[in-house]
């Protein structure tokens, strides 16, 4: 018989219960954070085809424009705002960004022309800039690269959840028309605001910055994830991992970047023009939707695709996230995204967005364990927030396009065949990355 060894069994319990205890304290905070981050910024989408687009005089490309420019603002400020994260602490930053978009979202309520509304969603970008890349900057540092996968993907239910949620409580405000002497839309950003101020203020409060900062967990806990943590960093750091420079030209950092454009590009094309092809339905199938009706459509693809985000994502932290965790959601969405248009029905056409919703979903949170394995210190920050800007750049430039083309065509086909393409080359990107990046062997 073999003698247990005490300090082993000790690390085990220690490592499953910091473990157990941050997925449960620390990440679902983070993920109402990451909640309320995507329904301010997407809210555009619903206040669009529901009264918005009409009262200020908006073509489809003034809309996507509008979308768009939010990701000028936010592009601007993210790498400095990550390494300010780095610098001054999450706790205190990320309370900062969340009170800040807040107030600046709050002020659409009052936006009354075309001008006023890219300046405000400018604005917008320049609050927000920062936040996501240092969520997720946040959550490495608090978890070792073979936990990580778990850990983020738990964080990433929040974004299709968000519009399975999202949705019908935006369509509940704008149904709310008339109230206070608003329009239904401007009732709808005053409401989605105030969460941001309020769980802001409290992010101050509750937001440990590092593990030896949580009081939820013991000294067996708070020992194993520092040394764990530390270990991963010095065998980064050997290399150039913390060093930001070197950081900003590895080629690693370039290709991920390329690979999230095409993502995002994807992702923003979906949740900023899908409450409007929805609208069209009325038109092209002769279908009666009310403003609640079309939130509840609008959603439904988000649930299988939560669905989908979980599931594909625990596969991977079982396995240690592979290439094609990446590559084949990418090359599902690439072919789904074009189809979705051609189909002869609403219920088709929603089954079809279905499956590109759930494709860009299973992607996004696998791809974000990868920069983590060669990345530390400032160099994860900058690495990271490069990473998010080149894919923002595709925040901006999906509404745009989108909306531009659909102006040129009248149809929403051509705009969605090139988001099928850039989601093509994001695959093929995904499955060329083979050996260029490594990670621990996943936990047993």
């Amino acid at each position: 018989m073999h003698a247990v060894n005490p300090a082993a069994t000790q690390t085990s319990q220690a490592e499953q219960s910091a473990i157990s205890k941050i997925s449960w304290r620390l990440v679902p905070f983070i993920a109402l954070m990451f909640f309320i981050n995507f329904l301010d910024r997407t809210a555009i989408s619903f206040a669009g085809p529901n009264g918005m687009t009409a009262d200020l005089g908006l073509t489809a490309a003034q809309f996507g424009f509008a979308a768009g420019i939010f990701f000028f603002g936010y592009i601007v400020l993210e790498i400095p705002s990550n390494l300010a994260l780095h610098k001054f602490g999450a706790r205190k930053w990320l309370a900062r960004i969340m009170v800040s978009w807040g107030i600046v979202s709050l002020l659409f309520t009052w936006v009354g022309s075309a001008t006023e509304l890219y300046i405000l969603r400018f604005l917008l970008g320049i609050a927000e800039a920062g936040f996501f890349p240092g969520a997720i900057l946040f959550l490495s540092m608090w978890v070792p690269s073979r936990h990580r996968a778990k850990i983020l993907a738990l964080f990433y239910l929040a974004q299709p959840l968000t519009t399975v949620i999202g949705a019908p409580i935006a369509s509940a405000l704008i149904q709310a028309h008339g109230a206070f002497g608003l329009e239904g839309w401007r009732i709808m950003f005053f409401g989605v605001s105030i969460p941001a101020i309020l769980v802001g203020i409290v992010t101050w409060f509750y937001l440990p910055d590092t593990p030896n900062d949580a009081r939820w967990l013991n000294r067996d806990e708070k020992d194993w994830l520092n040394g764990e943590l530390a270990k991963e960093d010095k065998v980064k750091a050997s290399g150039h991992g913390r060093m930001t420079g070197a950081a900003l030209k590895d080629g690693r950092v370039w290709l991920l970047s390329a690979i999230y454009f095409g993502l995002i590009y994807g992702l923003y094309a979906l949740a900023f023009f899908l409450p409007t092809i929805i609208a069209g339905f009325e038109q092209k199938f002769g279908t009666k939707f009310d403003v609640f009706d079309k939130g509840l459509i609008t959603a439904v693809p988000y649930l299988p695709a939560a669905i989908a985000l979980f599931f594909w994502s625990r596969d991977a932290s079982k396995r240690g996230v592979r290439v094609w965790h990446i590559g084949i959601p990418a090359l599902v969405g690439a072919l789904s995204i074009p189809l979705a248009l051609s189909m002869n029905s609403p219920e088709a056409t929603i089954a079809v967005i279905t499956v590109t919703a759930c494709s860009i979903f299973s992607a996004l949170p696998n791809f974000w364990s990868i920069p983590g394995r060669f990345l530390s210190g400032a160099g994860a920050a900058a690495g990271i927030a490069l990473i998010n800007t080149i894919g923002n750049l595709a925040g901006f430039a999906a509404p745009y396009i989108t909306g531009a083309v659909r102006d040129a065509t009248g149809l929403f086909e051509l705009p969605m065949y090139i988001v099928g393409g850039l989601m093509l080359i994001s695959a093929i990107l995904a499955f060329s990355i083979g050996g260029k990046v490594r990670e621990p062997l996943p936990a047993a």
